[in-house]
């Protein structure tokens, strides 16, 4: 597939760094060709391992296609990785060659080469790809080994649920590379249809981010739920909210010309041309969720997880159901663990050929993973409907036990509480199974509504309990606030770190 992308759209451009270079298909190519010599000459044999630590870029991008295209087993690392970490890692997935972002620069003395010149081995369907370790949700990240095919099957399927998508588009890199969301959808599947990939190389800010979608004008979008729930909570949900515009809204000619002009400022923000927004990674806050579908703009929220390379669910945005993350993927099947799976919650097994072969030397990990039948169990909690809609309660791990024995989904519960005004991220904890509900909240909007310090926002929070324990029963309701000076610690992919919070 690679090799045929290059071939096909040879003078096509291809990655770019914002507000840098641009590299065609045809320079990707002779950028590759010096790779592989160097390796060839350094007497670096197909199959050894090499590690690929450093920030989004077109060169890094270029130095892991031609790791690929090599043969050799990929070891990519995340840019937040320590050095502590990244030696650590790099010692256990028996790497012989490190490249870092002062390696990572555009290769000169590149060889002239054509595109009938462009010739790489395939590998078989079981061959080890890459050595792709988990993001940090816990304290000792697992190296998870990603088959030939895995990678294929989230191409194919890419290729299947978006054929809108064509050669020349455009596509902004947000999410990070070296994380299989954001290496299979913001650049390998770009790759192989023609598709020009940008990556923002500095830290991420919301400015940045909204002037690469204005300038850029992507076609696609793929985020996590932050960005998404940040442009929404500060930029529309104020305006939507009103009490003038939900009059307006409940007459019946005027709603669809509110709607649509809610939705396209939204999509005018994002660049004006995407055909849809894909969210993953995590939740989707359900009052954001929402107002997105009350306004029909179009958002899907996928599942997957780095073990599937990443994809096990998903819709397209006119088939989505709320509050769902799709459908078991092309190649996928998924069960729901439990005597009563559309309404009972049970673990969410997934089988088929996006599966990992497992950890990477810890078959102890890689048997709790995968059962004899070849299940994968997920760690993840939930439901799927009579036509097969996937519904996430929590993860199995996070959650709690009421002191009369029902299982809590802090994540449900997390949800209600960031729909209370000034909320800007909450975890759930349990002490002596009483609810502590913590809170970063946004202390400068709270200002602007004369709650001047931590006192009167508590207060606040506290008097408006009852909004967020109506929906719960008795043992899921929140005992008490408390207010944290900063923001969650977090992953690369933006997921709290909650075995920090007690």
């Amino acid at each position: 597939m690679l090799e045929q992308s290059i071939k096909e759209h040879w003078d096509l451009p291809c990655l770019s760094n914002f507000q840098g270079e641009t590299f065609t298909y045809g320079q990707v190519a002779q950028q590759i060709a010096k790779y592989h010599q160097m390796w060839q000459d350094a007497g670096l044999e197909p199959g050894f391992h090499i590690a690929l630590w450093g920030r989004n870029s077109a060169q890094w991008s270029i130095a892991l296609l031609a790791a690929f295209t090599y043969r050799a087993v990929a070891v990519p690392l995340l840019h937040e990785f320590t050095p502590d970490m990244v030696k650590r890692l790099t010692e256990h997935a028996e790497c012989q060659l490190v490249l870092t972002n002062k390696e990572l620069v555009t290769l000169t003395d590149c060889p002239e080469i054509g595109p009938d010149d462009v010739h790489y081995k395939n590998h078989k369907p079981d061959d080890l790809l890459m050595i792709n370790y988990t993001s940090g949700t816990t304290s000792e990240p697992k190296g998870v080994m990603i088959p030939e095919r895995a990678m294929w099957s989230n191409m194919a399927f890419a290729e299947q649920v978006l054929p809108n998508l064509k050669a020349g588009m455009k596509v902004v890199s947000l999410l990070p590379t070296a994380h299989l969301y954001g290496m299979s959808f913001e650049l390998m599947y770009e790759f192989c249809v023609g598709i020009h990939v940008t990556f923002i190389t500095k830290a991420l800010a919301a400015p940045i981010i909204l002037q690469a979608f204005k300038e850029i004008k992507p076609h696609l979008i793929v985020v996590v739920p932050m960005l998404i729930e940040k442009i929404v909570r500060k930029g529309i949900m104020p305006q939507y909210r009103n009490q003038k515009i939900q009059l307006m809204r409940k007459i019946p000619l005027l709603r669809g010309s509110i709607n649509a002009r809610f939705r396209d400022g939204l999509m005018q923000a994002l660049g004006g041309r995407a055909y849809e927004i894909i969210i993953g990674g995590a939740g989707l806050n359900a009052e954001v969720e929402n107002l997105l579908k009350e306004i029909k703009f179009p958002f899907t929220v996928g599942y997957g997880m780095t073990e599937c390379a990443p994809i096990i669910g998903y819709s397209d945005w006119k088939d989505f159901v709320r509050s769902s993350c799709g459908m078991a993927a092309p190649r996928m099947e998924v069960r729901i663990d439990s005597e009563d799976p559309q309404n009972v919650p049970g673990e969410i097994l997934a089988k088929g050929m996006n599966v990992m072969l497992g950890y990477y030397k810890n078959q102890e990990a890689t048997q709790k993973a995968i059962d004899e039948e070849g299940w994968l169990h997920t760690g993840d909690m939930g439901v799927m409907d009579s036509v097969g809609n996937i519904f996430i309660r929590g993860r199995i791990k996070n959650m709690l036990l009421s002191g009369s024995g029902q299982n809590i989904y802090p994540e449900e519960i997390e949800a209600e509480v960031c729909n209370l005004p000034y909320v800007q991220e909450c975890v759930v904890v349990q002490r002596e199974h009483r609810l502590i509900a913590l809170v970063y909240p946004d202390r400068d909007a709270a200002a602007a509504n004369n709650l001047k310090d931590d006192r009167s926002i508590l207060e606040f929070y506290t008097s408006n309990i009852k909004q967020v324990n109506n929906k719960f029963p008795v043992y899921a309701q929140v005992n008490a606030f408390e207010l944290v000076a900063e923001e969650f610690e977090k992953t690369p992919k933006k997921s709290i770190k909650r075995f920090l919070y007690k």
